[in-house]
């Protein structure tokens, strides 16, 4: 297997290492998928600058981690699960919302569920999501316009999934109790209560 490098500051190519201490300002750590994503700064930047974009979308913090965790979570991917399990946690998302994703099962608030629901098919039908799916997630309250930001959503944990299971990104110790498996019951440490 190939081995992929955690960048530190020294060991980053130049113009990722800005990046690198953005990361680390916003952080109090450099999280190892900007490490690992360092060996390219186009790709590290093109990451950073969707995941800027989509915190700017018209979706709430709980709506933005709901359809990341969903991406995550169909993709298997343990790395992102874990981590934006604990962003979830600090962003006041409800542990139960959180587990429901983690465990691949639905979420007892319609409209919050009607949102996983569109996310997964989206990423399941790679975009050829028919009529009626669009419009279920309209008239749970959601616009056109969110349908393009789950699109967005999609293309940028895209970059970031992939890149951890071809780089198999070593799990930060501040996700730790997060962890993640597919099919493993959900650990809701940290959580928020419902």
């Amino acid at each position: 297997m190939t081995k992929f490098e955690v960048h530190t500051h020294e060991t980053a190519p130049e113009n990722s290492k800005g990046m690198l201490q953005a990361a680390e300002k916003a952080f109090g750590f450099v999280p190892n998928i900007s490490a690992v994503l360092a060996e390219s700064p186009a790709t590290l930047k093109a990451y950073l600058t969707l995941s800027k974009i989509f915190d700017d979308s018209s979706f709430s913090a709980t709506e933005r981690q709901v359809v990341i965790l969903t991406i995550n979570e169909y993709n298997n991917c343990h790395y992102c699960v874990a981590a934006h399990s604990a962003i979830a946690a600090m962003q006041g998302v409800p542990g139960d919302v959180v587990s429901a994703i983690r465990e691949g099962r639905k979420i007892d608030d319609a409209r919050i569920e009607a949102l996983r629901s569109f996310t997964r098919q989206i990423v399941d039908q790679r975009g050829w999501v028919d009529e009626a799916a669009v419009q279920a997630f309209l008239d749970a309250g959601f616009q056109h316009q969110q349908v393009m930001e789950v699109i967005l959503g999609v293309a940028m944990k895209t970059i970031s999934n992939y890149t951890n299971h071809i780089a198999q990104t070593p799990l930060d110790e501040a996700f730790e109790p997060h962890a993640w498996q597919p099919g493993a019951p959900a650990d809701t440490a940290g959580q928020q209560p419902a």
